[in-house]
């Protein structure tokens, strides 16, 4: 009985976890939805496209599909690194586009309940946070959850769509 009790709490909490990739850029971690991951790739050459913003590294076909390749450290105004065999592309999928994001490395999976995400602190007009969704807590781990719908601009996701075109 005692089990059944446990079972079903256990089930409630699984319905409110959301699952989340986590990669690294640098020292920090950072988190998205694993539901918005298509797949994981080793970084390969991409086909530079000319006038692009310098974190959009250019294009690749993935089986068919032209796929922007988007530079996170450059996106987030980090310093920039060398690409190395960890570095990868995780390949997401943004309203009806299939991106992707060159980050350092992933290194796993991670379910979050609700009261291990906080809220995303407020900048101010400094700094934008926009694309951030919460911080992840877990021990003594603190994720930086990104809300990948939000990374690119309007005017960002145009020119996405506009390399799309011209590929």
């Amino acid at each position: 009985m005692t089990d059944l009790g446990h079972s079903s709490g256990s089930a409630a909490a699984d319905l409110n976890q959301r699952q989340f990739l986590i990669f690294s850029l640098g020292s920090e971690e950072y988190a998205i939805d694993i539901l918005k991951v298509q797949e994981i790739r080793g970084y390969d050459n991409v086909t530079r496209i000319a006038n692009a913003p310098a974190f959009i590294k250019g294009v690749t076909n993935l089986r068919g599909v032209i796929v922007p390749i988007v530079d996170l450290r450059l996106r987030f105004a980090l310093d920039s690194a060398e690409y190395n065999n960890q570095t990868v592309v995780i390949v997401v999928n943004v309203g009806q586009r299939v991106i992707g994001i060159v980050v350092d490395s992933v290194s796993d999976v991670m379910a979050l309940l609700p009261e291990q995400i906080k809220p995303a602190p407020d900048f101010g007009v400094t700094l934008s946070s926009d694309y951030l969704s919460g911080l992840g807590s877990v021990g003594d781990r603190m994720l930086v959850l990104v809300d990948i719908e939000r990374l690119l601009s309007n005017e960002e996701m145009a020119l996405v769509e506009q390399l799309d075109g011209n590929s």
